[in-house]
């Protein structure tokens, strides 16, 4: 299985994310968007990729959403504790996912997904500095990685760099305009950090077009149209 490329695709509208093989990304389920109490997220499967390289790249034929394509350099043991670390997470066990996936990332340095959620298990064991390190080294990886720069978007707006947040989301949003999680984080961002009604109601409207069974973020549409000036 070794050097086998790995593609993950993403279409809007939709509420799961896959990839073509084994190898998921805890980060991708959990912390696909935040809200104003809590992570959750959004996404879905199927195409292909034009280069053999590290890529994130739009769907062609005129089909919104985006592939990331990687090259896995990962041994059966390593994908073993990888997969070992995701069961964890899931369980809440995080400093015990954070011993296997450095053990993992030791071993295969040049796959996102390991950063990405050992980032995640940093966030949840309110950890910012390490997770932060591990996210920017998968974005130095796939430097338009969605689900990271999502993720970093919400790990710097927790730490209070609101300006550093909304320059994360807004550039993603510019690659990846269909990419929803990130329009509801940046709505939240502008709602209750950056006092910007206009910008917390446009990316709330354009997140719940594309997820209308979204009941909680309805609700936040109809009260900032409620508010005076609006």
């Amino acid at each position: 299985m070794q050097g086998k490329n790995r593609a993950l695709i993403w279409l809007p509208g939709s509420t799961r994310m896959a990839l073509w093989s084994s190898l998921m990304i805890l980060a991708f389920v959990v912390t696909g968007c935040a809200s104003k109490a809590n992570i959750s997220g959004t996404s879905t499967p199927i195409a292909t990729v034009r280069d053999q390289g590290p890529s994130v790249a739009q769907l062609e034929n005129g089909r919104q959403g985006f592939v990331i394509r990687e090259i896995s350099a990962m041994d059966s043991e390593s994908r073993s504790e990888f997969e070992r670390a995701v069961s964890l997470m899931n369980d809440g066990k995080n400093d015990k996912a954070i011993e296997l996936l450095a053990n993992v990332i030791e071993r295969k340095p040049g796959v996102t997904a390991p950063y990405i959620n050992i980032a995640v298990a940093y966030m949840r064991t309110n950890k910012p500095e390490p997770a932060e390190r591990n996210l920017k080294t998968a974005l130095g990886l796939v430097p338009a990685h969605p689900i990271a720069s999502n993720a970093y978007g919400m790990l710097l707006r927790k730490a209070g760099r609101f300006k550093e947040a909304r320059e994360v989301y807004e550039q993603e949003i510019a690659r990846f305009p269909e990419y929803l999680p990130v329009h509801r984080n940046l709505g939240i961002l502008c709602d209750l950090y950056l006092n910007d009604p206009v910008c917390a109601l446009r990316q709330f409207e354009i997140y719940s077009e594309g997820v209308p069974s979204d009941p909680q973020v309805k609700t936040w549409i109809a009260e900032l149209r409620m508010r005076p000036g609006h």
